[in-house]
């Protein structure tokens, strides 16, 4: 099993403005823990992806390596510019957001990269007014966009279930399933995260084992918003259902909540998780 942790862990909250570890540091403390790899949220390393040249990303690339670790990807994808949305009945803010999207696929390429997670529950909330079928119609093209541009590049998009109320589309495995169906391409994938599959009303294994074709990522946290081995859920189950299907993609630590502290959470998430697997 591969883990990785993501790098907001080490901010204040996920805010440009935010002070933070620099990310040598983040690196080096990732690695003395033992993470084979580093998820990471574009807006710790620039505002705006835009903000960051193709040079620096590559820099950056090499900055993780040097430290022995891999980039599993990126996440956190919309943070900013404000105004982007991927399922908007305006075509004007679907091209921006397609062409942004398109420009973090080509950063997390750059970073060498495997896979970009799309969370980002406000920027897919179906607006009042526009009806279900519309919103996923048009959702589909931007995805679609993205999948061409993410197959050009090497790399995976991911769509992530969100359970309400942080989200009202994409809020289910079965869901999300039936879009990256009708996308139909191989670098258009899903993750499973799971404090979200705690909300639906399938078992966690049951859960896997329905999107083991399509999953490309996994995020390891707690129902309670914690590390994974800070709350009740139990991953014996959740690894022995992964070994089940052969999944092979990093298992990565994302929490919201990092009490006590980033290396108190970092490094006993990665303690628990090595025990249950």
């Amino acid at each position: 099993m591969r883990f990785a942790v993501c790098n907001e862990l080490f901010a204040a909250d996920p805010d440009p403005a935010s002070p933070r570890w620099p990310l040598a540091d983040q690196l080096r403390f990732a690695a003395e823990v033992g993470y084979d790899a580093v998820e990471l949220a574009p807006f710790t390393l620039a505002p705006t992806i835009d903000a960051l040249s193709a040079e620096r990303r590559r820099e950056v690339g090499r900055l993780v390596r040097e430290h022995g670790l891999a980039v599993a990807g990126l996440h956190w994808l919309l943070v900013g510019p404000s105004g982007l949305h991927v399922n908007s009945s305006d075509p004007a803010v679907r091209a921006r957001t397609v062409a942004y999207l398109e420009e973090l696929i080509r950063a997390c390429a750059d970073l060498g990269g495997e896979v970009l997670v799309l969370g980002s529950p406000r920027q897919r909330w179906v607006a009042p007014g526009l009806a279900y079928e519309e919103a996923t119609a048009l959702a589909l093209e931007t995805f679609a966009a993205c999948a061409r541009e993410a197959e050009r590049r090497g790399v995976t998009f991911c769509l992530e279930p969100l359970p309400p109320p942080e989200a009202n589309f994409m809020t289910t495995t079965a869901e999300v399933i039936r879009l990256v169906r009708q996308i139909d391409s191989p670098s258009l994938r899903m993750v499973l995260d799971v404090k979200s599959m705690a909300s639906e009303d399938r078992t966690m294994p049951e859960l896997i084992r329905e999107a083991a074709p399509y999953l490309a990522h996994f995020h390891a946290n707690d129902a309670n918003r914690r590390g994974p081995g800070f709350g009740a859920v139990d991953f014996r189950p959740i690894f022995a259902a992964l070994a089940e299907v052969g999944y092979s993609g990093y298992v990565s630590v994302e929490v919201f909540d990092y009490s006590p502290s980033p290396e108190v959470v970092a490094r006993e998430s990665l303690r628990y998780l090595r025990e249950c697997c």
